[in-house]
């Protein structure tokens, strides 16, 4: 056993508690592929044992390499690119990486290009972008950089690493659900159709909806907020001939519930809404919201996983998109008898 009185332990000590060289537990560490499947357990049971923490300041040094990841998050006070951003931060931390972030917000006047340029000066390994509206992908096409860019979006592109949830299949849950319960009228309102999750979502919706053979009907364009779906509601005069409503987020699905309780009409005896994003306050709301789950969880571990396989020059992982699952809640049930 080696002595390490009250100092810290260091690489020699991993290396002669393991029977190996330092520069073997420095490859260890630095994930390299030509490592012997023993020697790399060994390795790993003596930083345990000696609860080994490696000095990331000399990693960097000796690697040229800062360990931090630049995120640009843009839209950060909305769902889904706050939950991306913490899944990101969560993800990269465990892989001893730090986050340097950058938020963007409408009317500051910082374009992605700008935001991009300062998270480079702070000598980031690679990038992330969280950008949800296609003129901002747009934007950052004219951006030359020297460092690995990921863009979280659903489709594969030529220009940037790409991971995401799958919002077609995501989508396709909600239609089969209420095609099973017995609709076939339904009403969608999408999110702005500048984001990509928004569009992506109203493309999966007509595919789906086309494929059952139910009616197509011209889909209403929101902003995700439940104010406008709540407005919405009180502008209907009567119950439509639609018997199901598929908002593109929880938030406008909540706001649609509100509003159409205020007119007089019951969901689901009335109207069945479908929200999707399952935001905490989803399960609480009355009735409770029938929505879709997104495990930001797993997107933010592809992300990292992915811009650490361009960062040390390793095989990137094959286009990831992580898998979704319908919450069927009290908001949804058979369609009433249209007359």
């Amino acid at each position: 056993m080696v002595n390490v009185g009250s100092d810290k332990p260091g690489i020699r000590q991993v290396a002669e508690i393991a029977g190996v060289s330092h520069m073997t537990v420095s490859r260890v560490l630095n994930d390299h592929p030509n490592i012997k499947p023993d020697t790399r357990r060994r390795v790993l049971e003596a930083i345990e044992e000696l609860d080994y923490r490696p000095n990331l300041v000399a990693r960097a040094l000796a690697t040229q390499r800062s360990r931090r990841i630049g995120v640009l998050v843009e839209s950060s006070v909305a769902f889904g690119p706050s939950s991306i951003l913490r899944a990101v931060e969560l993800a990269a931390r465990t892989a001893d990486y730090s986050v340097t972030q950058i938020a963007l917000h409408d009317g500051d006047g910082t374009s992605p290009q700008e935001a991009v340029e300062n998270l480079i000066t702070q000598g980031v390994d690679a990038l992330c972008v969280i950008a949800p509206r296609s003129s901002s992908v747009a934007a950052l096409r004219r951006v030359s950089i020297g460092v690995p860019m990921l863009v979280v979006k659903a489709d594969a592109d030529p220009t940037f690493l790409t991971v995401s949830i799958d919002q077609h299949a995501g989508t396709s849950l909600v239609v089969d659900h209420l095609v099973a319960l017995g609709h076939r009228d339904i009403l969608h309102i999408s999110g702005p159709l500048d984001w990509l999750d928004a569009r992506a979502r109203e493309r999966a919706f007509h595919t789906r909806a086309k494929s059952w053979g139910i009616r197509e009907r011209p889909i209403v364009v929101g902003d995700w907020t439940a104010d406008f779906a709540y407005d919405f509601a009180m502008g209907l005069n009567r119950l439509p001939d639609y018997t199901a409503v598929f908002a593109a987020n929880d938030d406008m699905a909540i706001g649609l519930i509100h509003g159409l309780h205020d007119k007089g009409f019951e969901v689901p005896t009335d109207l069945s809404v479908v929200g999707f994003d399952d935001v905490p306050l989803a399960r609480h709301f009355l009735p409770p919201l029938t929505t879709v789950r997104q495990d930001f969880h797993a997107l933010g571990g592809a992300v990292v996983e992915m811009l650490r396989a361009a960062i040390e020059e390793r095989e990137i992982p094959p286009l990831t998109r992580i898998q979704t699952e319908l919450v069927p809640r009290a908001s949804t049930g058979p369609p009433r008898e249209v007359r």
